[in-house]
């Protein structure tokens, strides 16, 4: 049964999925191949969704919703194409990575065609509000990807580091998709803004989560895969200042040296410490901080579903 928030953009999502197989087209085989592997992966398409509904919630009845909603989806398809050379992940989706499918270069080449495929589209667009706002966002997308990097192997990340890392990587392209309906719709931003903020480092910090309470059918990838990469995130990060010391020092090594060996004793004692819990406070936190953001929004359909949208972004580990 589909959820409400697809629901009242069905016919409107439809065109965005008609629109990502028309921007896809290229004389490259290869570029379409990849392309269109990683996109028909699926995912939840939170991004897009984001789009439509922060547009309409506002009012707007134009079509350029569908363009920027593929334009946002492409610019993420291309992270995520980036992110998993840099990682070396296997899995993604539930699926092969495309760097094991077809390699690292090929993989970062069709990444760097979707991303100037969301700017050509962008000048079609023809608004420097909006340009404004995407080319800020990837920029700082950018510099969340490579201080992420920069910090693997970190195990003394403080949890002000690790929030400021997740909203540059995550939580601002969520903003920028919800700014984006908001200039559309010529409307002030800030409170759209602010819930794109709030539910995108919601839906973080859930994500996260999910590596120490999900499954590998419910996460598309690997359990654990964040430790042996040296992720220092806040399920690690709680644990670590509140767990045992022996388990904290485990922690720190594992972090340090990227090794998933002692996942099951630090699984065990995240849940032991209080860090499930602690995790999810913070993303209800969240959640509830981008749900106010929405009060002076005329009571519509499109306000319901983004109401909806922000309690499904944490319902995953429940």
């Amino acid at each position: 049964m589909k959820r409400k928030f697809l629901k009242v953009v069905e016919k409107d999502f439809d065109i965005v999925n008609s629109l990502i197989i028309e921007y896809l087209e290229s004389d490259v085989g290869l570029v379409e191949n990849i392309g269109h592997y990683i996109v028909d992966a699926g995912g939840k398409r939170f991004r897009p969704l984001l789009v439509l509904l922060s547009a309409l919630a506002n009012g707007y009845k134009g079509a350029d919703h569908t363009k920027m909603a593929v334009i946002v989806e492409f610019i993420h398809t291309a992270t995520l194409l980036h992110d998993d050379v840099v990682d070396v992940a296997s899995l993604r989706r539930g699926r092969q990575t495309a760097n094991i499918q077809w390699g690292n270069a090929p993989s970062v080449l069709v990444g760097d065609f979707l991303y100037s495929r969301a700017f050509q589209l962008l000048v079609q667009v023809a608004d420097m509000s909006i340009m404004r706002v995407m080319a800020d966002a990837t920029n700082v997308i950018s510099e969340g990807e490579v201080k992420q990097m920069s910090n693997a192997g970190n195990a003394e990340l403080t949890e002000i580091t690790y929030r400021d890392v997740i909203y540059r990587k995550t939580a601002k392209l969520f903003e920028a998709a919800c700014r984006v309906g908001a200039i559309l719709a010529n409307v002030e931003e800030a409170d759209m803004l602010e819930f794109g903020k709030h539910l995108g480092m919601a839906f973080q910090i859930t994500d996260d989560l999910l590596d120490y309470h999900g499954t590998r059918e419910v996460i598309g990838k690997n359990i654990g895969s964040d430790l042996a990469e040296g992720k220092m995130t806040l399920p690690l990060i709680y644990t670590r200042d509140n767990g045992n010391e022996k388990i904290s020092k485990l922690i720190r090594k594992s972090v340090a040296t990227k090794s998933a060996e002692g996942f099951e004793l630090i699984l065990d004692e995240i849940e032991k410490s209080g860090g499930l819990l602690y995790c999810q406070a913070q993303a209800e936190s969240e959640v509830r901080l981008a749900k106010n953001s929405l009060k002076a929004l005329p009571s519509t359909k499109y306000k319901d579903a983004l109401i909806e949208l922000a309690d499904f972004s944490i319902q995953r580990v429940r």
